[in-house]
């Protein structure tokens, strides 16, 4: 489950682009969102000019849509994804550093276990 509105909007601009044609329900189950919350995201996207809803017809003659990003939308998902990697790398040091600590307490405890008995 996406919590960080960043994330979602990144997470949301990758599943548009890789399928444009995907249905509102799809999306909330893969970003672990409500059907309205998944929505909601949306609505926002394209009120910023980063998506585009373009309607066509289904092969069973039904009305569907299709989530288009726009240059906007494509600029700003390379920008989210930098800065994705860029936190997950800190994040990534920040957990070698805990471990790296970690370690060290518990072959000093070991050691002590060794002298106290």
């Amino acid at each position: 489950m996406m919590n960080k509105p960043r994330e979602v909007d990144l997470e949301l601009l990758r599943q548009l682009e890789a399928e444009p044609q995907v249905n509102q329900r799809s999306l909330a189950v893969r970003l672990g969102l409500s059907l309205g919350k998944a929505n909601y995201c949306l609505r926002a996207l394209v009120r910023k000019g980063l998506v585009k809803i373009q309607n066509f017809r289904r092969s069973d003659r039904k009305l569907a849509y299709a989530y288009v990003l726009t240059p906007k939308g494509v600029r700003e998902k390379a920008r989210l994804t930098i800065a994705f990697l860029e936190a997950k790398q800190d994040e990534y040091e920040r957990l070698q550093a805990e471990i790296s600590r970690l370690k060290g307490e518990v072959v000093s405890m070991k050691n002590d276990e060794h002298r106290f008995g």
